[in-house]
């Protein structure tokens, strides 16, 4: 069977505007959440991407079209692996493009957009994507709540293995807006303080903006390969439109499922990088699952403490983050854990250190009942 290969990727977030600067503020425990004040003089925390930067390296392009925010960061984080990479589209090269909300900011009468609000259409977005690289076939936009952007990966790697696509570019992203901000307080779910994961005085959610990109191949020879991507599930529990299911089935079934495609057991892992979102339903359920699957020893951690959710983009973000776990042999700090919060006991990595790591686990868990996992190994030349 054809197999599929991660090359290049980047990450534009509040840590920095490429992986390498993202992955040390990690070494060192920065985290990228700050206060912030709504329009009506509430107080919350996120991690927010400096807009400025943005328009500043946006002004560079010298392009005659008006973007959004949002597409913006797309296009710059996607060039930067397109450029890399010196990869040439052609009919065998794909578009994915995943996001929870996409433009929703321009229905805000203060958008500058607010007149072409055929722009909130997760499809156009595609079409912006996909027009300003030529990309030759429609992009496709994938869009199942938190997942996204693992699922995506989870998606090029089967239309690469059924021979649909030689390369795929994947781009992921959500800002954090008005209207996220208020869905999210409806359900009492933010947090007043920066988020906890999995710790017992963790108090609800910080939301996060982020852009995340990478390039998936099927050229087993290419230099830059960096992992290969052995196994991908995916279950949806159906128990609740914002409620896990408290036994973890979705999850369990969606780990199980990349395990048997990976043809290895939950022995074979060193690490896990789990969703982690802080809030009691979501990181019970993990334990649970992580219990019936036999895998509370295996070291694992939430990136949420630093970036927060960044909801499409989280999945993608934090799995670049663990490829470079991989690669340089390094298990992250679980940002915001101080004592265990749930009924099984994982092994929430406590402090940054150095161990020989060749596989890991990338999970995510979204409302509706999504559940996606995916098993990535390193490269070895």
């Amino acid at each position: 069977m054809r197999k599929s290969f991660v090359t290049h990727h980047n990450i534009i977030s509040s840590l920095g505007f490429d992986t390498l600067s993202n992955f040390n503020q990690l070494i060192n425990s920065n985290s990228g959440i700050k206060k912030y004040t709504r329009f009506n003089g509430d107080t919350y925390y996120s991690s927010l991407i400096d807009k400025k930067k943005v328009n500043l390296k946006f002004s560079e392009f010298k392009h005659s079209k008006e973007f959004t925010l949002l597409e913006k960061m797309m296009i710059l984080s996607l060039n930067e692996i397109l450029k890399e990479s010196k990869h040439h589209i052609s009919k065998k090269t794909g578009l994915i493009i995943s996001t929870t909300k996409g433009n929703i900011d321009v229905l805000a009468p203060e958008s500058p957009f607010y007149k072409q609000q055929e722009r909130a259409y997760l499809s156009e977005l595609g079409n912006q994507i996909q027009d300003y690289f030529h990309f030759i076939d429609e992009a496709i936009v994938l869009s199942n709540a938190c997942v996204s952007g693992v699922l995506a990966v989870a998606v090029a790697d089967r239309l690469i293995k059924s021979k649909k696509y030689d390369d795929i570019f994947i781009v992921s992203g959500d800002l954090v807006t008005e209207f996220i901000l208020s869905g999210f307080t409806s359900f009492q779910a933010i947090s007043e303080t920066p988020c906890k994961p999995f710790s017992k005085n963790r108090t609800g959610i910080t939301i996060g903006e982020a852009i995340a990109s990478v390039h998936i191949t099927a050229d087993a020879n290419n230099p830059n390969n960096k992992v290969e991507i052995i196994g991908s599930g995916s279950r949806n529990d159906a128990n609740h439109i914002s409620g896990p299911s408290r036994t973890g089935e979705g999850l369990f079934l969606s780990v199980k499922s990349a395990l048997d495609e990976a043809q290895i057991t939950e022995k074979d892992i060193d690490y896990i990088s789990a969703h982690g979102t802080a809030t009691n339903y979501n990181d019970e359920m993990e334990s649970i699952a992580f219990s019936r699957l036999n895998m509370l020893d295996i070291p694992l951690n939430s990136l949420k403490g630093y970036y927060g959710h960044t909801l499409g983009a989280s999945g993608l973000l934090e799995s670049i983050i663990g490829i470079e776990s991989l690669q340089k042999n390094m298990l992250i700090h679980s940002l915001g854990f101080d004592e265990m919060g749930v009924s099984h006991p994982l092994n929430i990595i406590k402090k940054t250190t150095k161990k020989k790591l060749n596989i890991f686990l990338k999970t995510a868990s979204g409302f509706g009942g999504s559940n996606t996992a995916i098993l990535f190994k390193k490269v070895t030349n």
